[in-house]
């Protein structure tokens, strides 16, 4: 075991000394600006309420991408900074962000216009300066009925063919908290700041509770960045004082069904008929996904979640796209919601045309809070806020010595160092499966190479050296209990929940939401971190509970 990337190692060390930099969140920006900050040479420390990314940053559409409908709205500068992001995060994260084709399919009586959409796609490919994973193209009727046979044919004009990139949302975030952890960060989950430190008007740190003790502690900072995302206005409200709200997040829900039921070999994109707002059907290994909704959301962040009328939207755009296929509410296995923390600017646009531009904000109190933005720009977006920082400090005189550069947009993530250079999966599938030494057969190491990238490696010779490691989650599926181990060894897993459904993700993929898995993966977990029955079985409950809320929309009206 690796003691010193464990999570209560984490704690224990955090607080010890006043840092530069305290992060509050562990979301994609809060884990990008640690990542960037500590590279730079500053002292970090992140700390997080729940898990990293259990909050926007595991729910989001999964998708490194442009924004092709951003065109329509104007947005030309959020589009060329986020195609440049996505090239960017295709060096750094190879076995993370992957090119992924979308069909366009126009049809008789739609209110786009081929011709038009064409010249979109040559302007989509010029603002990423003709760096697009592939180069965009037109597929007729009889091209899209032999490369797509599920998708409905009746009025069908044509379809482009252009490219963006599928991710792991979850994952992404955790190779940024694992890197800043390796240049000396202070990444603490399960911590709640629970109020600010002051000197002098200034705000200096904060306090923060252990979850799971109870205990307090002060952490003190000479500057300190608000990345809470849903949570921005909350966290403001800790500082005092009565602000008008920064945010105006919408819920944005997905569904998954089984590939079996719905095979896709792009994703493609759709117009619901009841709105005309744009969705997505997306294939995901085993399993398809349809999203995202997008409407005004007044409730507790904690518990966001998919409801009747959700999934029945969801559905809809389905049945209309690819009618043959007839899904219906039983071919669900899964949901997710999630909140955008869009910044409040203009009350009178609908949900869609709320701008997914960022904002940070200096306040008079020296908190640094970063508002809106989106998934795909988090570099950048993290960069700007240590800027931001980094002068805040040196107008108080509070850095000594030279910063370093962060190389956040050259040097890759842990998973993708030493990842070959022509991007083949296989070669790496196959240096796992020979370092398992038999233990892994070609599906799960390919798998795990495609999870972990080059740190799969790790694993494999882990399971290799004891045969329980190889022992599959779930039968049939490729998921190994040697995952587990590495889950709370190496990547800062606390609870259950934080394996199952951001680790393995089997809360979403599995046909029983990893039900079935869970007490062994508990018994496992337990063992390593020397849970107490009582403690086990509080954490197998709260696991069901979020299945079961997660569910909650099958027993609405």
């Amino acid at each position: 075991m690796t003691a010193l990337m464990t999570r209560e190692a984490m704690w224990q060390r955090l607080g010890r000394e006043e840092v530069d930099l305290l992060v509050i969140g562990g979301g994609i920006v809060g884990a990008g600006v640690a990542r960037d900050a500590s590279r730079r040479g500053l002292s970090v420390a992140v700390v997080e309420m729940g898990d990293l990314a259990s909050g926007t940053s595991s729910r989001s559409s999964k998708l490194v991408h442009g924004g092709l409908r951003y065109l329509e709205q104007y947005e030309l500068g959020l589009v060329f900074e986020s195609v440049s992001e996505r090239r960017i995060l295709m060096d750094l994260a190879p076995h993370l962000v992957n090119p992924l084709g979308f069909l366009f399919p126009v049809y008789r009586g739609s209110k786009h216009n081929l011709l038009v959409i064409r010249a979109g796609m040559w302007l989509y490919d010029g603002l990423s300066l003709f760096r697009s994973p592939k180069r965009h193209r037109q597929l007729s009727p009889a091209d899209v009925e032999r490369e797509e046979p599920a998708l409905k044919q009746k009025g069908l004009k044509g379809a482009p063919l252009y490219f963006d990139c599928s991710t792991d949302d979850a994952r992404l975030t955790l190779e940024n908290a694992i890197d800043a952890a390796r240049h000396g960060a202070i990444i603490t989950t399960h911590a709640r700041a629970t109020s600010f430190l002051t000197s002098k008007g200034r705000i200096r740190g904060a306090r923060v509770t252990d979850a799971f003790s109870g205990e307090s502690k002060e952490v003190r900072a000479k500057a300190v960045v608000n990345a809470t995302g849903p949570w921005t206005d909350a966290t403001l409200a800790l500082a005092g004082g009565k602000l008008a709200p920064m945010l105006r997040p919408t819920k944005g829900v997905h569904a998954v069904v089984m590939r079996e039921r719905l095979p896709l070999t792009h994703a493609v994109v759709c117009f619901h008929p009841s709105d005309q707002r744009v969705l997505f059907a997306i294939p995901w290994g085993d399993r398809t996904y349809f999203g995202t909704t997008d409407t005004d959301y007044e409730g507790d962040p904690v518990d966001v979640a998919a409801s009747h009328d959700d999934v029945r939207y969801l559905l809809r755009v389905a049945t209309e796209y690819f009618p043959d296929a007839a899904l219906v509410e039983d071919d669900v296995i899964s949901t997710w919601a999630g909140l955008r923390p869009l910044i409040a600017e203009n009350e009178a646009a609908s949900e869609s045309e709320v701008s997914r531009e960022h904002k940070i904000v200096l306040g008079s109190d020296g908190l640094i809070t970063i508002a809106g933005g989106k998934l795909t720009t988090y570099r950048r977006m993290s960069a700007e806020i240590v800027d931001t920082a980094v002068r805040f400090l040196e107008l108080h005189r509070e850095i000594s010595g030279e910063l370093r550069p962060s190389r956040t947009e050259k040097d890759p993530l842990p998973g993708g160092e030493g990842w070959p250079a022509d991007d083949d999966h296989a070669k790496v599938a196959a240096e796992v499966q020979a370092a398992s030494q038999g233990s892994l057969d070609e599906e799960s190491a390919l798998a795990l190479s495609g999870t972990y990238g080059t740190r799969a490696l790790t694993i494999a010779s882990a399971v290799a050296s004891e045969s329980s490691g190889a022992a599959r989650l779930v039968p049939g599926r490729t998921e190994r209990m040697g995952q587990v181990d590495f889950a709370v060894d190496e990547e800062l897993a606390a609870t259950l929940c934080d394996v199952m459904m951001r680790r393995t993700q089997l809360f979403y993929r599995d046909v029983d939401q990893g039900l079935g898995a869970a007490e062994a993966i508990a018994a496992r977990m337990a063992a390593r971190l020397d849970w107490s029955a009582e403690r086990t079985a509080a954490e197998l409950s709260a696991y069901r509970a979020e299945v079961a809320r997660s569910r909650r929309w099958r027993s609405e009206p």
